[in-house]
């Protein structure tokens, strides 16, 4: 007896079987009959004409009817469910045949479903990675809308908070000027209390600021002001605005005289100022007192690199290129002091972002390298500006990229 003929006999018997086998539920069962209806009479079809090829179509069926609870389990696969309906098959043949014949159709069988299980694995991949990468194409579209609405949350926020802002500030400051000229000792009763008012809206004012920067940088409006610049000279400024703060830190500061501090560069002073200070004001935060910060730099071909060195706690190399992201501050902000000069200070986490996002306006890069994290040894931070050297402004406001200087002075070298 052949196999196809031996298929017809247990017809009933293999259905009943793989119905009990495949599924928990009566209901269950009455829905997966028809299908496994369709398979019986395939497979038949596959052993009288002995091509395997027949079984194709309801595989098919099968691995792309898959839901995305199937295609996400590890569990749940055509794969295995063709291996059981192959167990099944054999075992009824047993009931029903000598063991010398289902041995002899056992041969055939699994050159049928060696065919179904190498089909079955092909399409089961491609479904997963048509599953996968649709998932993660979900994923990237809700990241980029979420993204979205942070940057929209900051502009909106930035903006709603300057005229309150504003308000606080005018306020303050007619109620110095009526106090002046009221009596003596109400003035000066109230101007501790006008300072401390001072003094919050000077911190405030500068976290909205840098929301600013940062919903401009993400709009891709910041515009640069290029003009001639010598970055020996913003940095002997930014050395006397934070002397006091030095000083109360008993920080050293130690700028050097190195090649290109001195050369005419074209860029946006009042950024790159802001790039400085933000490095320089980052380097006190994490350096302790008694430390000592130093800048240095050295000329490149078309460059000039800009370093900043700190003995500060260091940064592990795992959180280096965080540090550079929106908000990328590290550690538990609640153990952070909330002085922004102070050892450890807070901060909204900007400052490394908006100076990323400036220097590359500048066509330039920064990036930083550390030993790693020690609060005991103090390993210490080495910030890298990179800049390119101009003669003149350029035409496109900027956006020259790095990677095009790099590549025309690797051809130079060439």
């Amino acid at each position: 007896m052949n196999v196809a003929e031996m298929l017809a006999v247990v017809h009933d018997d293999w259905m009943e079987a793989a119905l009990e086998g495949l599924s928990q539920t009566v209901a269950t069962r009455e829905g997966l009959r028809p299908q496994l209806e369709r398979f019986f009479e395939l497979l038949q079809q596959t052993a009288a004409s002995h091509d395997a090829v027949w079984m194709d179509s309801v595989i098919y069926l099968w691995v792309w009817s898959q839901t995305s609870t199937d295609l996400d389990s590890e569990h749940t696969s055509v794969v295995g469910v063709l291996q059981r309906l192959l167990g099944i098959t054999l075992q009824v043949a047993a009931r029903h045949f000598p063991p010398e014949e289902v041995l002899g159709a056992a041969e055939e069988l699994l050159q049928y479903w060696s065919h179904m299980l190498e089909y079955a694995t092909e399409q089961e991949i491609r479904a997963r990675l048509d599953h996968t990468t649709a998932e993660l194409e979900r994923a990237q579209r809700e990241l980029e809308r979420l993204d979205k609405s942070k940057s929209d949350f900051i502009s909106v926020a930035a903006h709603e908070l300057k005229t309150p802002l504003t308000l606080v500030e005018g306020y303050a400051a007619m109620l110095r000027d009526t106090l002046t000229s009221a009596d003596k000792g109400v003035a000066l009763q109230a101007q501790p209390f006008l300072e401390g008012i001072f003094r919050g809206s000077k911190r405030i004012r500068a976290i909205v600021d840098d929301l600013v920067d940062v919903s401009l940088l993400d709009n891709d409006m910041l515009k640069l002001s290029f003009q001639p610049l010598w970055l020996g000279q913003i940095f002997r400024s930014l050395a006397d605005e934070l002397a006091p703060v030095l000083a109360e830190r008993r920080l050293t500061l130690k700028i050097h005289h190195f090649p290109g501090s001195d050369r005419v560069l074209f860029g946006d002073v009042e950024r790159l100022q802001q790039v400085f200070r933000n490095l320089l004001t980052n380097a006190i935060k994490y350096t302790p007192d008694g430390g000592k910060i130093t800048v240095d730099g050295r000329l490149l071909e078309g460059f000039v690199e800009v370093l900043v060195m700190d003995t500060g706690i260091g940064i592990d190399p795992a959180d280096q290129r965080i540090i550079f992201d929106k908000f990328g501050r590290l550690g538990n902000p609640l153990t952070h002091s909330s002085g922004k000069t102070r050892f450890k200070g807070g901060g909204p986490g900007l400052g490394l972002a908006i100076a990323k996002g400036i220097v590359e306006a500048h066509g330039g890069s920064i990036w930083v390298e550390s030993p790693g994290y020690d609060e005991e040894k103090c390993p210490g931070s080495t910030f890298h500006v990179l800049l390119p050297l101009r003669e003149a402004p350029p035409e496109d406001g900027g956006k020259e990229s790095i990677f095009a200087k790099l590549a025309a002075y690797i051809k130079k070298g060439e």
